[in-house]
């Protein structure tokens, strides 16, 4: 019995190990294997404007610049030998910043570069406000831990990644230059795409354009076409580019960029009609009650007959024709430079819906112009501006601006043999549908869709993500590499302090 006994740990082994024979065993997959294809990523340079450097929330910031579109794509770079990607971080994740000690250089009380954008949540509704506090970044300071991989500069039109002087500390007073590019220009003669070039990138990206028609609309149309004057020297700062000035900048920069054998990745630009800067504010965002409404209407009453009395057609009249009603929705009165010339009238109507108010009319409308006087009411009694709207007529030469912006890029991505994306059909889809996210949707719906950020012009962390998955599919599908992408929910919708 005893051998018997002492034989019994051996056996139970022996039946354990014929019961394991039984169990199928799950073997975890190997690791993913990750390529480059034909590209080399080792010294990757991004190169473009405030959607490259990180802009959210109306600043740049540290957060915002770690959750930059390059960054997301370094990332990528990373596990098929990408080095290292150096960015010019701000000091702090406030925003602001001092030129030479001063926040103020126009003396016009606004800080020329001020603090990220909250959500105030006190009141009626949330309302975007500058978070507290003075950011503690000088432009004037040169960083010395360069060169930096992220040559995103908030502000660039495309034709000044080439100017000299761009990032020159003197260049500050006169406007000539970038206070952004002067805190890590390498000289003061440095150009953008000297400064890129000169790191010897084997990969870069290119993403240019968007200032060159955007603070024309920002601006409600304020600034001239300039199409077919070819002197750049010669803009004002809300002017559209002319097509050949961009095209012709955008070669340069590319055949500067390839000429050492690196690749890239380009993209176009996206419609103004499908960022909330632009589709937010209503055009009847005005509640009245019987007594103001009959005000106005009293108000009007001799511009109304002046309008019927004159001579311009009867669709023109109907259109200029100014009625307040009491209830939640009326239509504010803008003023419209492409209406008739009627002598001793304005060029004033009623907003409609096919008008396109920007978002900062949004604290504008129902203010008082004279805070002393109770009729002087912006966008009522005194018709909004210029500046706060753009008329359809507006909104077509921008539209047709941007195809021919567009066109040039892609035809330039085919001239170069780089990738290309197509932004525009994104933000457009983004708009339209959304993008499915996990169990929800992101959308380009102001402060709640979680695509933009609180300026409604440059996406939030989770749109720039979103934005890097198309990078990623159009690199992958032009150099044969098989880059993961990353995941947008990883990122957050909203800033929330």
């Amino acid at each position: 019995m005893k051998t018997l006994y002492t034989l019994l740990p051996v056996l139970g082994v022996f039946l354990l190990s014929c019961a394991d024979d039984d169990i199928p065993i799950d073997t975890p997959p190997p690791p993913p294997v990750f390529t480059a294809g034909s590209a080399d990523f080792s010294t990757y340079v991004a190169l473009g404007n405030s959607l490259t450097a990180g802009f959210s929330d109306n600043a740049l910031f540290i957060d915002g610049q770690e959750a930059s579109l390059p960054n997301m794509l370094a990332s990528n770079f990373a596990l098929v030998g990408g080095g290292t990607f150096n960015i010019p971080f701000m000091n702090d994740n406030l925003g602001g910043a001092t030129i030479g000690g001063q926040t103020d250089l126009n003396q016009d009380g606004i800080p020329d570069i001020g603090n990220r954008l909250i959500l105030n949540l006190i009141g009626d509704s949330p309302t975007p406000v500058p978070v507290a506090g003075q950011g503690s970044t000088e432009m004037t300071t040169k960083l010395l831990e360069g060169p930096y991989n992220n040559m995103g500069i908030p502000g660039a039109k495309s034709f000044e990644l080439l100017a000299q002087g761009y990032g020159s500390v003197a260049g500050l007073t006169s406007g000539t230059a970038n206070p952004y590019f002067t805190r890590f220009s390498s000289s003061e003669q440095a150009t953008v795409l000297g400064d890129a070039v000169a790191q010897q990138p084997t990969f870069f990206s290119l993403w240019i354009g968007a200032n060159d028609v955007l603070a024309y609309a920002a601006g409600g149309g304020t600034g001239i076409n300039q199409i077919g004057n070819l002197n750049p020297s010669t803009y004002n700062r809300n002017d559209i580019t002319d097509p050949n000035v961009l095209a012709g900048a955008i070669n340069t920069i590319l055949q500067t960029m390839t000429a050492g054998g690196a690749k890239g990745v380009i993209a176009n630009l996206p419609n103004v009609t499908d960022i909330p800067f632009f589709t937010t504010v209503p055009h009847n965002p005005v509640p009245l009650d019987v007594p103001t409404a009959a005000l106005l209407n009293t108000n009007y009453a001799t511009y109304n007959f002046g309008v019927g009395a004159s001579g311009i057609d009867d669709d023109e009249k109907a259109k200029r024709t100014i009625t307040f009603t009491a209830g939640e929705s009326n239509a504010v009165v803008i003023v419209d430079e492409d209406l008739s010339d009627i002598v001793g009238l304005p060029k004033i109507r009623q907003a409609t819906a096919d008008d396109l108010l920007v978002l900062t009319a949004s604290t504008f409308i129902g203010s008082l112009a004279n805070p002393s006087d109770p009729n002087s009411i912006n966008g009522l009694v005194l018709p909004l501006e210029d500046e706060w709207v753009l008329t359809p007529e507006e909104q077509k030469l921008i539209k047709d601006t941007i195809e021919l912006y567009n066109q040039s890029i892609a035809s330039l991505a085919n001239q170069y043999d780089l990738a290309l994306v197509n932004a525009n059909a994104l933000l457009s889809e983004l708009n339209s549908n959304g993008f499915p996210l996990g169990n929800g949707v992101v959308t380009s719906e102001f402060a709640t869709g979680g695509g933009f950020s609180l300026d409604g012009v440059h996406p939030s962390p989770r749109g720039y993500a979103i934005l890097a998955l198309e990078f990623i599919e159009a690199i992958n599908e032009k150099y044969g590499s098989n880059l993961p992408g990353v995941d947008p929910l990883d990122f957050t919708g909203l800033y929330i302090d």
